[in-house]
């Protein structure tokens, strides 16, 4: 096989996968817009008949909107992981940290001298 055509034939393999990309993007798209049934089967019978041209149409029309509600759903999905991230960790103010330790400090797990050093490492 010629240079050439091994080159031609990567060119189109990722130019069909970037197609693929792009059909799966329009489609879930039009599944998470707020829009009535007909109009989502509209688009999905367009998209199914006509590929080339109804994914040109769908992003000249909602172009803007696709990547605005991309963008709010990753926000969305950010901010629940942090939430989450923080209800795991258990991350609390030093107060809460403090009271940990003298806790462990009355119960004898820890020293008196072990507490200073913590204590000293919060409040730092």
């Amino acid at each position: 096989m010629p240079l050439l055509d091994l080159f031609w034939t990567m060119l189109w393999f990722f130019l069909f996968i970037m197609w693929i990309w792009l059909l799966i993007s329009i489609f879930s798209d039009i599944f998470r817009r707020d829009m009535s049934g007909w109009a989502k089967a509209g688009w999905v019978f367009f998209l199914i008949v006509l590929p080339l041209l109804g994914a040109l149409v769908y992003l000249i029309a909602n172009g803007g909107d696709m990547q605005a509600r991309t963008v709010k759903d990753y926000q969305a999905m950010e901010s629940a992981q942090k939430d989450y991230i923080r209800q795991v960790a258990g991350t609390g103010s030093a107060a809460d940290e403090l009271e940990k330790l003298a806790g462990l400090r009355d119960s004898g797990v820890i020293s008196e001298d072990e507490f200073a050093v913590q204590k000293a490492k919060l409040l730092a």
